[in-house]
Order: structure tokens, then sequence, then C-alpha cells
């Protein structure tokens, strides 16, 4: 019984399935219909260097990497070149700015300062297509009976035998897993908390290269902003700078933008790239990612309830650890612990 069918909760049923297990996956509102859907997608091989995280991450390149040859790369799988830098919005119509490396699809206010990445340690997913494409390789794989079913309907209580839904149902398991992001707040987790993020995509065609940005960015009136552009494979490309702590909704369909989110954005991103400049904007989105007190994933079993376990608290990196995380749950519930990754650090018995 997997909660929530973001990417993690269809990494995890995909491994079960794999493994001949059988999933049934809970999804109130959609496959992929929260941060799963709106995200960057953005892969890094070894930006987690030094951290806990590291062998979770590198683990997890390299299975999207055969996921997308073994399941076709529906999801528009590509390597990357990616740099840094940094912009100043008044300088737009000055003079250029210096720049360590030219890229010419951006306009003058942009300061290239280096490349953080390649085509071997970045990569991009479309992530719906992704969370999808699992969810749907999950109910396709039929295997001694394996495979996964997803079943709408509102969690709201889970314990070893199985979940109840709003309105008293209860649907039975051998085991239960928690994978509902931010709203994965229930009596005996650790504390999870969810902050907003605000990303627009553009239809830009072939006018932007395989070439991420994150980019540092002060607006005129003097305030900083962190812009990420990532052009996609199928000739859209993803942008977000504007995040925000607000409330948390009840049900993921109802997350909406703040006031003047959007607008902000698209004035800065058209500033930033001719390619923008009148590129169509084809979706408006926020969407919360969940942090954790310390920064580091739930991922391991409920403490102190048998055949209870948690996958969730992966903040900006849930896209490139679901393949990792998906695996390491699926042994440990079939076989008793992790054989490809240590997931001592994401004990959730760590934090109260």
């Amino acid at each position: 019984m997997i909660c929530g069918g973001g990417v993690i909760g269809a990494a995890i049923a995909y491994f079960l399935s794999k493994r001949g297990g059988r999933a049934i996956v809970i999804e109130r509102h959609e496959v992929a219909g929260a941060a799963s859907g709106k995200s960057g997608g953005f892969l890094a091989l070894d930006w987690c260097r030094g951290t806990p995280l590291d062998r979770l991450a590198r683990r997890s390149f390299a299975l999207h990497a055969e996921l997308a040859d073994t399941l076709g790369n529906p999801w528009g799988y590509r390597r990357l070149d990616t740099y840094g830098g940094h912009a100043a919005l008044n300088n737009i119509k000055g003079r250029p700015a210096h720049r360590a490396k030219r890229l010419p699809w951006l306009s003058d206010s942009v300061t290239i300062t280096g490349q953080l990445g390649g085509p071997e340690t970045t990569a991009l997913v479309e992530p719906r297509a992704f969370t999808t494409g699992l969810m749907r390789a999950a109910e396709a794989a039929g295997v001694e009976g394996g495979g996964a079913e997803v079943k709408h309907g509102t969690v709201m209580g889970f314990a070893p035998e199985g979940v109840t839904l709003e309105g008293g149902e209860i649907v039975e398991g051998d085991a239960v897993v928690i994978a509902m992001g931010p709203w994965s707040n229930f009596k005996g987790l650790p504390q999870v908390y969810g902050l907003k993020g605000h990303s627009l995509v553009f239809r830009t065609g072939a006018a932007i290269p395989a070439e991420a940005l994150f980019l540092e960015c002060e607006e005129a009136n003097g305030e900083v902003l962190t812009p990420e552009i990532f052009p996609r494979a199928d000739g859209t490309v993803w942008a977000c700078a504007i995040s925000s702590t607000a409330a948390l909704p009840r049900d993921p369909a109802d997350v909406a933008a703040d006031d003047g989110a959007h607008a902000r954005l698209e004035a800065l991103c058209r500033s930033l790239a001719p390619a923008l400049a009148d590129a169509p904007i084809v979706a408006r989105q926020a969407c919360f990612r969940l942090v954790t007190e310390d920064g580091l994933p739930l991922i391991g079993k409920v403490p102190g309830v048998d055949g209870a376990y948690v996958a969730t608290g992966h903040s900006v990196w849930g896209m490139l650890n679901a393949p990792a995380t998906g695996e390491a749950m699926a042994e440990l519930i079939l076989d008793g612990a992790a054989r490809h990754v240590d997931l001592a650090p994401f004990d959730p018995g760590r934090v109260g």
C-alpha cells in the first residue's frame, strides 16, 4: 500500500512491481498532480558530494539513465551543459556585462561565471511524464501477480494492516508506505513542512540549446533572486525564481499562486533571454516542495509501527533521488534491508 501518487510513490511502485510485488497506490488528486508534475526535473550526479545524500544521488543519477534506456524515454531524458552566473536587470539597456563565456541566447545583462556541470554530470527529465511513465510501467508489470493499481481517495490514517480513507473505508495491505510529500503529517511521523515555489513553462522550440542556467539576479529594487532555467527536450523551457512560506492547503488541487508572483517571474525571464522575450507561456504553476528540520529526507520504517514505512522530505532533489529511493524501499520491504544505498542517515527515528 503506497499513499501518494507523486514521483516517490511511483518509483516505489515500479521497483516493487519489478520484483513481482503488488502495489496499491492511493492518490486523492491525480498522479503527478502536485510538485512531481510541476518541478524542474533537473538531475545532478555529484552536487550532493560531502553530504549524506551523495550515495543516494549517485545511484539515482545512474538509474535515471538506465530507466530511460529500459522504458523508451517517453519523458525526454537529456544530458545538459550547466552554467552559473549573475545578472543585474538595471543593466539590460546599458553596456554589455563582462562574461567568462558567451551564451548567445542570453541578454547582455547576464554574466556567466563558470560551468557547473556537463553531459556526464547533469541531465533533465520532464517531471510529469517521468512520474506518470513510471506509474504506467508499474501498472503494466504483471509479473506473477505483481504490478500496481491506482486507487483514488483521501488518506486519513494508517496502521500496519492498511489505511483508512475519508468516509471510513479501510484498504488493507501487507505494508503501508507514506509518500505524500508535505501532506505526510500523520500522528507518529516526524514533522514535515512545505515551501511554495512558482514556475513558468515557455514554448521556445529549438531556440535554446541544452544549456541549463543557475543565476543570482539583482532586481531594480536591489532584491536578489535565484532564477533557474531548464530547456527541455520537448521544446519548452521551465523557469523558477520565487518562493514563499504560504500556508499549505488541505487538498493539493487547491494550491494557488501568490498574487503577482507569475507576473514578476515572467518579467524577469523575458529580460534575461531574447529567446524568452516573445515566447508563449504554456503553463503557470505553483507547488509545495517538502522540507524537514535537518534538510534530509525520511526514508525507512516508521518507529514503533510494524509494517509501516515513510519515504518523503526530499526537498529540491525529489525528482533526482526518486529512483534510488524507490529501489531502496522495495528492497527494505521485500528483503528487510536496502542493498544499494545506506538508509541510516535518513532513518525517520532520528527526529522527534
